[in-house]
């Protein structure tokens, strides 16, 4: 495969996944933020500005709408869902080769409907934006999932959408590692997450801080878990990677990095788990940024990994 396809395909993943897993937490956040009326709208705002690695204004006072504008709406900001998107279709327009017609139809029609969904959740409310994002992204998921043939297109677009996966939910845990255990701020994690209802199922209802975190870091079965994404995506790697077997340590870097973070989590005792939190997240984030160098150096032969607060789409 030519290299700027399995980039292109790459940052797909990664781009379709960054717009939904933003939309997921918008919807969450700006429905707490009009309804309770005890959350202060700007202080809230920033902690979350600062999740998504977006830079707050600095002289511009914050609420639900202004928040909704800058995250959900702006083309012009990085990181925001629209902008996601446009970078997701601009690559998906220059890898049409590698790409089902189904694929980019979906991502063209949701791009073209995006003004007019703005304009229609500005009078009813953001709800039916972020919705619609959601709704979008599980069709691209699903039309990737039934019309791509499981090779190495694939593989780079899963790989990419694992990657962000990863990182996502380790920023999201980031922003509540200093609440309290009983903190109801473990529910919008959860919820953020798309993961309420599952760990509600698994756990029968009970909300514990120490759960939410194993859940969210560990659970095997749960598609948007750290380990199930870093699982996942270790599975592409060894996949891409066809050089002959090494008799000592792994083929190559970006494997040995998702390789080691997979196995301190997989045999990492439960009970450990919330020990020195911020550390263990932290050591997670930074690993997804070596990952990122090191999946450009190794198969695109480019720049290293493109920070969210500096992405471009891919030329």
């Amino acid at each position: 495969m030519l290299a700027r396809n399995a980039e292109s395909l790459y940052w797909i993943g990664r781009y379709v996944e960054r717009a939904d897993d933003t939309a997921r937490i918008l919807d969450v956040s700006v429905h707490q933020l009009l309804e309770d009326a005890t959350v202060n709208p700007d202080s809230t705002s920033r902690q979350l500005l600062g999740v998504l690695g977006i830079a707050p204004p600095e002289h511009l006072s914050l609420d639900a709408w202004s928040l909704t504008e800058l995250v959900a709406y702006s083309p012009d900001q990085i990181g925001s869902i629209t902008s996601s998107l446009t970078s997701a279709r601009e690559n998906t327009r220059g890898a049409r080769e590698v790409v089902s017609t189904e694929m980019w139809e979906c991502l063209n029609a949701t791009w073209n409907a995006i003004a007019e969904r703005q304009r229609y959740a500005r009078r009813v409310g953001p709800h039916a934006f972020f919705s619609f994002i959601e709704e979008r992204a599980a069709m691209f998921a699903g039309l990737a999932d039934s019309t791509m043939s499981r090779d190495d297109g694939w593989r780079f677009l899963v790989l990419g959408r694992s990657v962000e996966r990863v990182d996502m939910v380790v920023r999201l845990l980031l922003s509540r590692v200093g609440d309290k255990l009983s903190s109801p701020g473990w529910v919008t994690v959860l919820r953020s997450a798309g993961a309420q209802d599952t760990y509600l199922r698994t756990y029968r209802g009970a909300i514990d801080a120490g759960r939410v975190v194993q859940f969210l870091l560990l659970d095997r079965l749960f598609p948007r878990s750290v380990f199930h994404a870093l699982r996942q995506a270790e599975a592409c790697l060894e996949q891409l990677d066809q050089r002959p077997s090494v008799r000592i340590g792994a083929k190559a870097e970006a494997l040995r990095l998702l390789g080691r973070a997979r196995s301190d989590l997989e045999f990492l005792r439960p009970a450990d788990l919330l020990e020195d939190l911020p550390s263990r997240l932290g050591a997670l984030q930074d690993m997804i940024h070596e990952v990122g160098e090191a999946v450009s150096l190794q198969y695109f032969h480019s720049a290293p990994w493109v920070a969210w607060n500096n992405a471009e789409v891919v030329s």
